[in-house]
């Protein structure tokens, strides 16, 4: 997600499409930006990439003084055109432009409640039942950010949300904390973002990010903080560390660069290996790879060679279009791996057709040892709050033990960070970790989970339209 409001100093909706391509690796189905003209909101959303959807012609044609911006992965409802963000809806009150990331786990009733009331969904997203309960709750309260706060007393689950109404833009984020969001400023324009890479991409300077259970303003008077007293602990999903956040991003004063390092340095400790080269899985596996060179003194390579123009594998839609990505994005370099023995980081194991795949390339490439190391543990639940992982049917740890998974993708020897290691590896400044979400890993879910949920994960909220 990305928010402007400019004083004139930034074109918000260029500066939408910049922020949004620094954001492209957290989703490639499709992508949209809403921007406000004194009050009047036009948009252009479709499928695909930002650069594909996106031109200099349509950008001109998006003028104002705000814009809200989002790259979209589905965790719940279709990969449609119809659930691409942001949605914009126009109710008693104005119009209302809206830009979700994460997973409501009380959507079902909501939508239940709310088609009993007559309510019409153009959509399948969690987004649009949110974005009626802001729009009941305005019709009695004072303000927009008013009647924020009164709905997200009634919603549960993960959300960061950035929205724009036509006089002001506002950012959410649940009690829970579970999703990124951050603010930045350039002179008087104001900057709502899931990555600080976001606010490098469009010159905003990262002023602060948003607190669990805060909502934050901006408008002509400046930046202003509703927030009510928070008794949940903090739960920021620790897989944006491990995958999903970019390189370069700063999460909640954490640098992702340095907390992957510290997973490889951990995982050296953890079961060291003969080896002659250490190589990384690009991207994120080739800092966790960086930090076992460091810690283990045996010296990293170039092994694997990625085609930069293909998505991330792990948040394509189907486990078809998953294969065929690694087939055509990753090769070997084989003039790196012929005759050694290497050690290989990537970040996680889901269903394990990946990991053999790649394994199979490097000793097809001449490697005489290939020794897997995963940067996190092994997932053994699925995700409720915003992360693709499925039942645990799909989980290959949830199968096989790590000794099994390990001949399955032909490695010689394998290892998963410990969950105890978790906390160490966010600790890059030495005085400790905690507030972190570790669900799929350990079980142990920070807010509650409707049996529903339990028992069909992936539901969409209304039946989809068939598009002909």
């Amino acid at each position: 997600m990305f928010g402007v409001y400019s004083d004139g100093t930034l074109d918000p909706s260029y500066a939408a499409y910049n922020g949004l391509l620094a954001l492209q690796h957290r989703g490639q189905e499709s992508c949209g930006i809403a921007v406000n003209d004194k009050g009047v909101i036009s948009y252009y959303k479709d499928m695909g990439l930002v650069t594909e959807v996106f031109s200099h012609e349509i950008l001109d044609r998006l003028r104002g003084q705000m814009s809200v911006g989002h790259v979209r992965y589905s965790t719940a409802g279709a990969s449609v055109r119809e659930n691409a963000q942001p949605l914009v809806m126009r109710y008693i009150k104005g119009t209302l432009a809206i830009a979700h990331n994460g997973n409501l786990t009380n959507a079902f009733e909501l939508h239940q409640l709310l088609a009993k009331q007559g309510s019409i969904f153009q959509t399948t997203i969690d987004t649009e039942v949110f974005a009626y309960m802001i729009a009941r709750e305005r019709v009695e309260a004072p303000s927009i950010e008013e009647a924020v706060h009164r709905a997200v007393k009634k919603v549960h689950g993960s959300y960061s949300m950035v929205m724009m109404s036509p006089q002001k833009l506002i950012g959410v984020r649940d009690v829970h904390g579970f999703r990124p969001l951050c603010i930045g400023k350039i002179n008087n324009s104001y900057v709502f973002a899931s990555e600080t890479c976001a606010l490098d991409a469009c010159g905003a300077e990262f002023v602060r990010d948003v607190l669990p259970g805060e909502i934050v303003v901006a408008d002509e008077n400046g930046l202003r903080s509703i927030r009510d007293e928070v008794t949940e602990k903090k739960s920021l999903c620790v897989f944006e560390y491990i995958y999903f956040a970019r390189t370069d991003s700063v999460i909640d004063g954490i640098s992702v660069y340095e907390a992957r390092k510290k997973a490889g340095r951990l995982l050296a400790r953890q079961n060291p290996v003969d080896a002659d080269i250490v190589i990384g899985v690009p991207e994120s596996g080739i800092d966790a790879a960086i930090g076992y060179s460091e810690e283990s003194g045996i010296p990293y390579q170039k092994g694997i060679v990625k085609n930069s123009y293909i998505g991330r594998t792990f948040i394509k839609p189907s486990q078809s279009e998953r294969e065929t990505s690694v087939r055509i994005k990753l090769n070997s370099l084989h003039t790196a791996v012929k005759g050694k023995r290497v050690v290989m980081l990537d970040d996680s194991i889901v269903r394990g057709t990946t990991s053999a795949r790649i394994v199979s390339m490097l000793k097809e490439a001449g490697a005489k040892e290939v020794h897997l190391r995963i940067s996190s543990p092994p997932f053994l639940w699925p995700c409720y709050y915003g992360t693709d992982i499925p039942s645990k049917d799909d989980l290959i740890a949830c199968q096989h033990s790590i000794e099994e998974i390990g001949k399955m993708s032909f490695a010689d020897s394998i290892d998963f960070l410990k969950l105890e290691n978790l906390p160490k590896m966010l600790d890059v400044s030495g005085i400790g970790c905690s507030g972190i979400c570790d669900a799929c890993f350990s079980g142990k879910y920070p807010a509650e989970i409707p049996n529903y949920l339990v028992a069909q994960k992936n539901y969409d909220y209304c039946t989809p339209i068939k598009r002909l």
